[in-house]
């Protein structure tokens, strides 16, 4: 596995690169933005760790050109400690999951491996869970080829459950990813989402786990 490494303060760089060798991947690392999006356009990657502070060209508008191409390999975005503008911005532009700096090496590399798995080993565009299909290119779901028409929070839940199905999802974790900046975060919506989404979705799709959060289950 090839993981290309974007970060441009050395020391935090030669850490991540280390990190991700002593764990069996074989890493690149480039240094800037217009080195990162050359790289990450013209080789076959299998997931990247994307610093979004980045000189010549910042890493969301790296993302944003990868995903613009049709580069669909995982991204991993890091970002600074309380920026909430970083990371709703990350997640609107196309990254999987986002990391807080300073963080400790063990969970970037199993938010590294989490990521690896959900890809199972290609690069569709398309998450399939039973009927439902999510294609993340084109921002559209579809239950047995039946288009669905959804709001931009209900697709928002409904991408971030399609991207971790078969895991608990908290209230809180959902609330943190489909909201911008500026918005009153209240969790309680979240419920109200996941209420239109069952109305739209074949029955037990999404399973209540109590007093954790919601889980996307494959019917049997």
């Amino acid at each position: 596995m090839r993981i290309l490494v974007v970060e441009d303060e050395p020391t935090l760089a030669a850490q991540l690169v280390e990190g991700v060798n002593t764990a069996g991947y074989v890493a690149d690392v480039a240094g800037n933005g217009v080195d990162a999006h050359f790289m990450g356009n013209t080789e076959p990657y299998d997931a990247v760790i994307l610093d979004v502070g980045l000189p010549q060209m910042d890493g969301i508008t790296v993302l944003k050109k990868w995903r613009a191409a049709g580069r669909t390999m995982p991204v991993l975005i890091l970002t600074a400690r309380d920026s909430w503008h970083e990371k709703v911005a990350g997640i609107d532009a196309g990254a999987d999951d986002y990391l807080t700096k300073p963080f400790h090496m063990e969970e970037l590399l199993a938010r590294l491996r989490a990521l690896i798995r959900r890809a199972g080993g290609h690069a569709s565009t398309e998450l399939v869970c039973g009927p439902l299909t999510l294609d993340t290119r084109s921002s559209r779901a579809s239950v047995d080829g039946r288009a669905l028409t959804l709001t931009s929070h209900e697709y928002r839940v409904l991408a971030y459950l399609m991207h971790h199905q078969g895991e608990i999802v908290s209230r809180g974790d959902l609330t943190e990813h489909i909201y911008a900046q500026d918005f009153d975060r209240d969790s309680n919506t979240v419920e109200v989402f996941i209420g239109r989404l069952r109305k739209k979705l074949p029955a037990d799709l999404i399973e209540t786990v109590r007093g954790l959060g919601y889980r996307l289950t494959r019917p049997q």
